[in-house]
């Protein structure tokens, strides 16, 4: 099934696509796409090189009689979110993806695809290898690690790149333009601490909550889906108070800019009251499956027991953490009031690890407003530091003013009128772009966010839709045979 996307139209994107699917590419373990791309560029004859912050420049020099017109950047990022099926056996280091064609979409074999971003980055070796194009200057850049903090764009160096138009290329509904995105910040809460004798007579039991859809933390964010360490903190709070429970582990989420799906954790308690215990989780169980009904179909939790550990989380440090993850903010905070279907402000409770004497919480908030933005961070570290925790804040970006009065726009507006007999959708993303950063390097730049139809990024229902990708085509080859004369 693998081969069947090679025959896909149109031919160069798709066959382009494959190939990718074929290097393994999860973020912080891009040598081998790195290389992928710097032998693609050679053998295409265009210029390439790898950059300090390890982001892949190409250039191509206009078609004879066009070098007076506008230069064009088209930009992606390499690399790929690495989420898996419990049952799957894969190594994203090692293995590629498998693919397949479902209903009219691509979809991948119990892990994430890679069209984020992997579409946009086919698409501008399909414009760097094909030699009927007629376009202006083009740039291609290609960014390392957006998905774990933006470190590609972040580090770009200034005054690389010469073009006066930014295509990104890593939007996810046909049809829909976009001039603005939000802005995010990493918080990260930690704790060392010193582990309890847990006392020898106690049981222990494992409770997982899994089979959640997760999801993007921004694009679906204000979709109501259930967050798997937001669900686990109310179960485990009944459980200290009701059970003599006590903490030992815990582990949920495990992307900072993914919804979590899979929480698990191991109590200690008394052996009297795992029966007990064991009743409450199925009780919950059925209070989460109602609650989430109509938005939520596969979710299981579940109790199992296991040899009971030799230390747990001290009592008073136990419900430091227990409380300051209830009282943390997840989801939505508030909408764009000139865009009300928007959301403006929002945080995701994203990674918890608690074991071994060390507790660590990463959190990524995301606003279009700086003032929101800090106010949300400003409102999580208060909340963890009442924890004891030390908290800390990395790559922080704003976000990307939105420009209506774009040229490139409404270039683009004009011909997907004309190609598709309707009008494009302007639209304004609570995702977090590169563009926003790239612009604070390059603010000359004229930006706008387009591609093809994707779903559920970061899930491993990510899935193409292969419809889509032909008349996105269409749109990108005409945009650059009129782009505008400088």
């Amino acid at each position: 099934m693998t081969t069947e996307i090679k025959n896909l139209n149109p031919e160069c994107i798709w066959r382009n696509f494959h190939a990718l699917t074929q290097i393994p590419r999860p973020s912080g373990h891009l040598d081998k796409v790195q290389q992928f791309l710097l032998d693609f560029a050679k053998e295409a004859g265009v210029e390439a090189f790898k950059d300090p912050a390890d982001n892949i420049v190409m250039r191509k020099p206009a078609t004879p009689g066009m070098e007076n017109r506008k230069g064009i950047i088209m930009q992606a990022h390499m690399d790929m979110v690495p989420q898996k099926s419990p049952e799957i056996e894969h190594d994203f280091v090692n293995d590629p993806i498998q693919t397949y064609i479902e209903d009219g979409w691509v979809k991948a074999k119990g892990t994430t695809l890679g069209a984020d971003n992997g579409l946009g980055v086919a698409a501008i070796m399909a414009v760097m290898e094909d030699k009927t194009l007629k376009h202006g200057p083009v740039e291609a850049l290609i960014t390392a690690d957006e998905e774990t903090g933006l470190y590609g764009a972040n580090n770009l160096p200034e005054g690389e790149l010469h073009g006066d138009i930014l295509l990104n290329l890593d939007s996810e509904t046909w049809g829909k333009f976009v001039i603005g995105s939000a802005g995010g910040i990493d918080v990260n809460a930690t704790l060392d601490y010193k582990e309890a004798d847990t006392d020898s007579e106690d049981a222990a039991v494992r409770v997982t909550l899994q089979g959640l859809k997760g999801g993007h933390s921004g694009l679906e964010i204000h979709e109501g889906r259930g967050n798997a360490n937001k669900l686990m903190v109310r179960f485990v709070r009944e459980a200290i108070e009701e059970c003599e429970a006590r903490l030992a582990s815990w582990h949920g989420g495990n992307m900072r800019n993914a919804i979590p799906f899979k929480a698990e954790v191991v109590l200690t308690l008394p052996k009297e009251n795992v029966e007990v215990l064991k009743e409450l989780v199925s009780e919950w169980e059925k209070d989460f499956v109602d609650e989430y009904k109509g938005i939520e179909n596969g979710l299981t939790f579940r109790a199992e027991d296991v040899e009971t550990p030799k230390t747990e989380v001290p009592v008073e440090i136990q419900d430091n953490l227990v409380n300051a993850i209830y009282a943390c903010h997840d989801g939505v905070i508030r909408m764009i009031t000139s865009y009300p279907d928007v959301v403006e402000t929002s945080s995701n409770l994203a990674i918890i690890d608690i074991e071994g004497g060390k507790a660590a919480i990463k959190l990524l908030p995301r606003s279009s407003r700086e003032d929101m933005k800090e106010y949300v961070t400003t409102m999580i570290e208060s909340c963890f530091s009442m924890a004891g925790m030390k908290v800390e804040t990395s790559g922080s970006y704003c976000g990307w003013d939105p420009n209506p009065q774009s040229e490139i726009l409404h270039l683009l507006l004009r011909i997907y009128k004309e190609l598709n007999g309707e009008d494009g959708i302007i639209q304004v993303d609570h995702a977090g772009l590169e563009c926003s950063i790239i612009l604070g390097k390059y603010p000359h730049l004229d930006v706008v966010s387009l591609g093809p139809t994707m779903r559920s990024p970061h899930t491993t229902n990510e899935r193409a839709l292969i419809e889509t990708v032909e008349p996105f085509w269409a749109l990108l080859k005409k945009t650059l045979e009129e782009v505008p004369v400088k």
